[in-house]
């Protein structure tokens, strides 16, 4: 792998997510990290490079697309990692993966697509195996702040000696940002893929990602909490007060963090159980309201996505692929996240995980290029794991260590 000639190759560098990552790895990315940017339309590219601070004005320029596998056989023969922000993925990103995974290259991206991760499984999970490539989704704010969390709390707990992890709830306690105009466009994709029954299956299975290529794992009603569940807060900790609200990303995040417990070979715990939520308030009656009115209003929206007609009038509201806000607005966004567990001998944990930045622009950037920089730069330090991956599983310690050096703050403490 060294003897290729790149060590990052960022695929979608034209769009707005993909400029932004690549601003990260030129102000971030140690001197003598070979990276080249990838995308369908040179002019693009090479406007995208004339924004970039001066480290990057020797970036090698690749013409990609995927509509063309062929262009893709010879981007990932050419790097150590591929990092692509090409989505929706269920429209664009399997040939990549296909490529990737065949040549033993590294990848990363940024789905938050259930269904996506699911086919990736089976097609190329065993052929990713055989060729040594790590192929690792959800490397943005879907899914590194819970799945790594999760994996954070876990090491804390062990490191305790305090037993296993048993029912654990991630509680967003505060966020400020907005949804980018590519993971509108991933919602509108699955809203169409939903009308298929095996797909609708898929989604709301809790495990349809925790087992291997060809067999998901069928479970009884009840066997984890709803994502869409109002929850007593006092339930999830005593600390806890007020009525907790659905998160909308739960739907992805939670089936990520069960894979990596899955791919750890059940290491969280034989009793190991996975929610989100999101506080809106410590007032007993004033949270249950709002809970109430989120809930109801995230059961509209997505209803709304699966209608065309009510789809036409938010797509005139909505962002676009492309789309985002201002430096301004990216540097306000933050967030805060704290995990609960009661352990198998009955003692409590909680661990935090919080940055600055807009969480699905400047915050995913950043979590997106430490990601690709820790596939190239710290290969001696990863797990031997290969195949289709979660960023826990594939990067684990490695990964969070650069995180937190770059800002990103991960904390545990006893209750």
């Amino acid at each position: 792998m060294s003897a290729r000639e790149f060590d990052i190759v960022v695929f979608g560098a034209t769009g707005f997510v993909g400029e932004l990552t690549a601003r990260y790895l030129a102000d971030h990315a140690p001197s003598g990290v070979r990276v080249a940017l990838a995308g369908r339309n040179r002019a693009k590219l090479e406007a995208v490079r004339g924004r970039l601070p001066a480290s990057a004005a020797g970036w090698p320029l690749l013409i990609a697309d995927a509509d063309a596998p062929s262009t893709l056989d010879e981007l990932v023969a050419r790097t150590q990692v591929v990092c692509t922000t090409v989505g929706p993925y269920l429209r664009y990103g399997e040939p990549l993966v296909a490529a990737a995974a065949t040549a033993g290259t590294d990848y990363v991206d940024l789905t938050g697509e259930v269904p996506f991760v699911r086919w990736s499984i089976d097609k190329f999970d065993e052929v990713a195996q055989a060729s040594g490539a790590r192929i690792v989704h959800s490397c943005g704010f879907d899914s590194e702040p819970s799945d790594l969390g999760v994996y954070y709390l876990y090491r804390a707990v062990t490191a305790a000696d305090a037993g296993s992890l048993t029912d654990t709830t991630l509680v967003v306690k505060a966020m400020r940002g907005g949804l980018s105009g590519g993971t509108i466009d991933s919602m509108r994709v699955i809203a169409d893929e939903v009308r298929d029954p095996e797909i609708r299956r898929l989604m709301v299975n809790p495990h349809s990602l925790s087992s291997g290529p060809g067999e998901v794992i069928r479970t009884e009603r009840g066997a984890e909490r709803s994502d869409m569940t109002l929850v007593s807060a006092s339930r999830v900790d005593p600390s806890l007060t007020g009525t907790l609200a659905p998160f909308f990303m739960a739907s992805h995040n939670t089936r990520i963090v069960r894979r990596t417990n899955a791919l750890l070979d059940g290491a969280y715990g034989a009793d190991f159980r996975y929610a989100e939520a999101m506080a809106v308030g410590k007032n007993p009656v004033l949270s249950t309201a709002a809970a109430a009115a989120l809930s109801a209003g995230m059961g509209a929206f997505f209803g709304a996505m699966a209608l065309p007609p009510a789809r036409k009038i938010l797509d005139k509201v909505l962002p676009k692929p492309g789309e985002g806000p201002d430096e301004k607005s990216r540097e306000r966004g933050y967030f805060t996240m704290q995990i609960f567990t009661k352990t198998t001998t009955g003692r409590r944990f909680r661990a935090q995980v919080s940055a600055t930045g807009d969480p699905g622009y400047k915050a995913t950037a950043m979590m997106l290029g430490e990601s690709a920089l820790t596939l190239a730069l710290e290969r001696d330090k990863l797990p031997s794991r290969t195949g289709v991956l979660t960023p826990a599983a594939a990067m684990g310690d490695p990964l969070i260590e650069r995180l937190q050096e770059a800002g990103m703050v991960f904390d545990s403490v006893e209750l």
